[in-house]
């Protein structure tokens, strides 16, 4: 919800009969013992399904947001969620404990990290359309349970104007602070040595002009040839260790001798290196499984300044996949998941994609997937399908004949579409 905090809450005073609450003010007018009762009330009903009501918010800014950084980077959107959480769960016990109290904001422990790398992207908190989304869902259901309290309209009336200045003025408070937070991160960033790599980086990563020799001598790294890049992250801020030994192996797994790196973030790295050779999947595999506490998302190589930026937004890409699609999968490549980017970027429709193309399948024992997959890749061969899986072939014969019965179309005659939607299945699940 901080993507997009504005605090403009004047519609809902306005409507209401009262412009702007300051809640500094000591004539400020209290709500009725009565109207406090029952302003408690509906704030320990709300409480009860906070989380779902919290989910609904967030849901409903990104998808205001649309495509981008803060909806595809999986440690911004994450954060962002429990943001959206904490504000809304503050509001209501501040409000349980003394109802149409002033409240303030505490901010979850995160927010000055969340802050930095917003400054770091060159984001901040402008667009108040996201949050419009997220406000008119919250005080939709705010409204559900005041009118849940009673069915005195002058009661009612009183309720609801004094929780929509109390929300307002909560709302106002955390948008400041977070703002605050962003100019302090902004103002450490450019007292800090990796200043300008940042902005050339950024240029570059843009498509803004600047020459070669400039760029090359800010970054350390020569822009001629193939570049191969990666993202690193943690799931959270909690967990950023592993990332710079991750980033080593991925390097020495690429052939590559040296690399780029750039800190994006309290969790996050970004990489480059001069090599036209991507790690094969068993290869990251075996990277996140010596380090779990991270993740990574590698591009395809591609050539000069222009295949600087394009392996980076394929690996972006890549990453945002994992975050839409909130897979368990620790690390993937671009070139194997291309397609299946395409088709989510519309979640519903990939979702009912599966649904026709697989039927029983998707929900069926993994080892049925796992065998429709290795058939298809070895041409339709039961033999070579038997001897790669270790099983006997009559075995993979019963698992196809199941595999026949569970799908809407016979394997034979829809392969492709079949193959394409249990990648995303597995991408789903991490199996």
């Amino acid at each position: 919800m901080t993507h997009a905090i504005s605090g403009n809450m004047l519609s809902i005073r306005r409507r209401f009969g009262r412009q702007t609450v300051n809640a500094k003010n000591d004539d400020q007018r209290q709500p009725s013992q009565r109207v406090r009762e029952l302003f408690r009330t509906a704030a320990i009903k709300m409480q009860e399904h906070s989380i779902e009501i919290a989910q609904e918010m967030w849901e409903a800014g990104q998808r205001s947001l649309g495509a981008g950084a803060l909806t595809e980077d999986p440690i911004l959107s994450e954060v962002d969620r429990l943001f959206t959480r904490s504000i809304l769960n503050h509001w209501l016990m501040a409000n349980i404990d003394d109802p149409g109290c002033p409240v303030k904001l505490e901010m979850i422990a995160d927010a000055r990290n969340y802050a930095r790398d917003l400054a770091f992207r060159g984001l901040d908190v402008s667009d108040i359309g996201p949050w419009r989304a997220a406000q008119r869902v919250g005080w939709s259901a705010w409204l559900r349970f005041c009118f849940d309290t009673t069915d005195d309209k002058d009661l009612l009336r009183e309720l609801v104007e004094v929780s929509g200045n109390s929300l307002g003025d909560s709302l106002d408070e955390s948008r400041s602070t977070i703002v605050a937070y962003i100019e302090e991160a902004r103002a450490e960033l450019n007292e800090g040595p990796e200043v300008e790599r940042l902005a050339t980086l950024q240029l570059l990563l843009r498509g803004a002009p600047i020459t070669r020799p400039r760029a090359e001598a800010q970054l350390g790294y020569a822009l001629t040839g193939h570049h191969l890049a990666a993202i690193i992250w943690a799931d959270s801020f909690d967990q950023p260790a592993g990332l710079e030994q991750a980033a080593e192996l991925v390097m020495r797994a690429s052939g590559a001798q040296r690399r780029l790196t750039l800190v994006a973030g309290t969790a996050t790295l970004w990489t480059w290196m001069p090599v036209n050779r991507v790690p094969s999947r068993t290869e990251l595999d075996e990277i996140v499984a010596q380090i779990p506490t991270v993740r990574i998302a590698v591009g395809r190589p591609a050539h000069d300044v222009n295949g600087f930026r394009r392996s980076h937004l394929d690996a972006a890409t890549a990453q945002g996949l994992l975050t839409r699609l909130r897979s368990r999968c620790r690390a993937v490549r671009f070139e194997d998941v291309q397609l299946i980017c395409l088709l989510t970027n519309d979640l519903a429709e990939a979702r009912q994609f599966i649904a026709d193309t697989l039927g029983g399948l998707a929900t069926a024992e993994p080892v049925l997937r796992e065998t429709a997959r290795v058939y298809i890749a070895e041409q339709f061969n039961i033999s070579k399908t038997a001897d790669r899986m270790f099983a006997h072939r009559n075995t993979i014969d019963r698992r196809l004949a199941r595999v026949d019965e569970l799908l809407p179309r016979p394997l034979a005659q829809n392969s492709a579409a079949v193959d394409t939607a249990l990648a995303l299945v597995q991408l789903q699940t991490g199996e």
